[in-house]
C-alpha cells in the first residue's frame, strides 16, 4: 500500500504547484521515495515534480486514458514508492465539460485519497473558514484532510484565519507567507519547462523545498497520506498493455527508435516509451537543438510537444539534422512541436520540409480535450478508430490538410500518409496501447 494525499484548490492560482512541488522535494530531502502524480494532461508540472523527486512526473487523466485506468497507472508510477504526491488541475470540482469527469475530485475518488485544499488567503480572513466548509460539505464522497493557507501576510493573519478554521473541524496544515523566491517564469503556453531553465529550477527548488518544510505540517501531511486505503488495483504494465512485436533474421529484438528531447521537445508523457520498448523497441533519445545526426541504427522517430516556436532559430540553424530528418525513409509519429518541427517553415524560419505547410506563432491559444475519430486509415490509425486527446497550442498552420486524419465536433486535424503521421492533437499512448505496436510493427517493415 503506498500512502498518498491529493493537493487541490478552489481555482487556479492558487499555489498548488508550489505546494505540492516543494512538499515532494521536503518530503525527498527527508529520505523518503515520493512519487509524484499530475491531474490532467499538462506536461510542464511532472517536469518539476520529476525534478523534485527524482522520479519520472506522471499524469493521471481519466478523459485520455479512461477512467479504469486511473488507479492502475496510478499503482505503476508509484510502485517502490513510501509517500505519492498528486498535484490537483484548476479548482477541486472543475472537470472537462460541465460536468466534474477527470477533474481533481474524481480523480481522488477512484484512488481514496485524502485531500488537502490550498487556500490563497491574502485577500481574505475569517472568509476561508466559509470556503472551506463549502468545498468540504460540497461532495462527501471526498475526504477534505486539512487546509495549507497560502500567501498569508502577517502572524495576525495567520491567527485570524486560523480561529476562523477552528470551528470548521478542518485541521490547518499549514501557511505560507508571501515570497518571490519561489517564483516560476512563464510564457505564452504557461511556466517555462524545468528542462529549459535547470540551473535557475534546482536553485528555485531548493527554495520551495525549505518553504515547505519550514511553513507546513511535513508530520501530519505524512500521517494524513498514510490514512488513505489500500487501493484495489492491479498495476498497469507496459509488457501487458501491448504484444511484443515479432522478430525476424533480418530485424533483430530491440529495433531502435529515436525520440525527440532536448529543451525544444519537453512534452511527453512516461507510458509512452516504456510502450515502446515492450512492444520491442529500443528507445534512444536525440535533441534536434544540439545533434547534427540521429541516433546509428534508428528505424523510426518520434517527436512530440514542446515549444520549437521558442527555439526556431537554433533548430532551423542545425541544418545537418534537418536535412537528415528529411531524407529519412523510415516511420515518424509526430504531434503539435513535432508537426511544426516537420513543417517547410516555422515563423519564416526553414524546418524539415516532409510536410508541405508554413507554421507561425498566433495571438490565439487553442486549449481543450478534443473526441477525435480517425477518419482514415494511416500509419497508425485505422478508420472509424475513437481516440481521446488534447490541443495545447499557440500556433497554427497555413492551411487545414485536404484530407485530415482526425475529426471531431467543430475541428479537424492532421496529416498522414503510408509512414508520417502528425497532428496536433496529443495522446496519451497508455489509453491506446495498440499505438506503440503499430508503429514498431511499421518501423520492421520498411527497409
Amino acid at each position: 500500500m503506498v500512502a498518498r494525499l491529493v493537493v487541490a484548490a478552489p481555482s487556479s492560482g492558487a499555489g498548488k504547484t508550489t505546494v505540492a512541488t516543494g512538499l515532494m522535494a521536503a518530503l525527498t530531502r527527508r529520505g523518503m521515495a515520493v512519487s509524484p502524480h499530475k491531474v490532467g494532461p499538462d506536461y510542464i508540472d511532472p517536469g518539476y515534480h520529476a525534478m523534485a523527486t527524482g522520479r519520472p512526473g506522471r499524469n493521471l487523466d481519466p478523459w485520455l486514458v479512461g477512467e479504469e485506468l486511473v488507479a492502475p497507472l496510478f499503482s505503476h508510477g508509484a510502485a517502490g514508492a513510501d509517500l505519492a504526491v498528486v498535484e490537483g488541475v484548476m479548482g477541486l470540482y472543475d472537470g472537462a465539460g460541465a460536468g466534474e469527469f477527470a477533474s481533481t475530485a474524481h480523480v481522488a475518488r477512484l484512488l481514496d485519497a485524502p485531500v488537502v485544499l490550498v487556500v490563497d488567503a491574502a485577500k481574505q480572513s475569517r472568509s476561508v473558514a466559509a470556503l472551506v466548509h463549502g468545498f468540504a460539505s460540497y461532495d462527501t464522497r471526498l475526504r477534505l484532510g486539512g487546509v495549507i493557507l497560502n500567501r498569508i501576510g502577517s502572524a495576525r493573519h495567520e491567527d485570524i484565519c486560523r480561529e476562523a478554521l477552528a470551528e470548521s473541524g478542518v485541521p490547518v496544515l499549514g501557511a505560507i507567507r508571501r515570497s518571490d523566491a519561489v517564483a516560476t517564469p512563464s510564457r505564452h503556453l504557461g511556466l517555462v519547462p524545468a528542462a529549459e531553465r535547470r540551473t535557475q529550477a534546482t536553485q528555485a527548488m531548493d527554495a520551495v523545498a525549505a518553504l515547505i518544510a519550514g511553513s507546513c505540517d511535513l508530520d501530519g501531511l505524512v500521517r494524513l497520506a498514510r490514512t488513505a486505503p489500500p487501493l484495489p488495483a492491479t498495476p498497469w504494465t507496459p509488457d501487458q498493455a501491448v504484444p511484443a512485436v515479432p522478430t525476424t533474421p533480418a530485424v533483430p529484438a530491440g529495433t531502435r527508435i529515436a525520440v525527440a528531447g532536448g529543451q525544444a521537445f519537453t512534452f511527453g508523457y512516461a507510458e509512452q516509451a516504456e510502450l515502446l520498448t515492450a512492444a520491442g523497441a529500443e528507445v534512444v533519445t536525440f535533441d534536434p537543438l544540439t545533434d547534427e545526426a540521429l541516433p546509428e541504427g534508428v528505424r523510426g522517430i518520434v517527436i512530440g510537444g514542446g515549444f520549437p516556436e521558442v527555439y526556431a532559430a537554433e533548430l532551423s540553424a542545425n541544418e545537418p539534422l534537418r536535412k537528415e530528418v528529411a531524407a529519412f525513409g523510415g516511420p515518424i509519429s509526430a504531434e503539435c512541436a513535432g508537426l511544426l518541427y516537420l513543417a517547410r517553415e516555422l515563423d519564416g524560419r526553414p524546418m524539415c520540409g516532409i510536410l508541405d505547410v508554413k507554421a507561425e506563432m498566433t495571438g490565439t491559444l487553442t486549449l481543450g480535450y478534443r473526441d477525435a475519430v480517425a477518419v482514415r486509415d494511416s500509419m497508425l490509425t485505422r478508420n472509424g478508430e475513437r481516440y481521446r486527446g488534447h490541443e495545447f497550442h499557440r500556433t497554427a498552420v497555413e492551411s487545414a490538410p485536404d484530407r485530415p486524419l482526425f475529426r471531431w465536433r467543430g475541428g479537424a486535424d492532421g496529416f498522414a500518409d503510408d509512414r508520417v503521421v502528425a497532428s496536433y492533437l496529443h495522446l496519451h499512448w497508455a489509453g491506446s496501447p495498440h499505438l506503440a505496436t503499430r508503429f514498431v510493427e511499421a518501423c520492421h517493415r520498411r527497409p
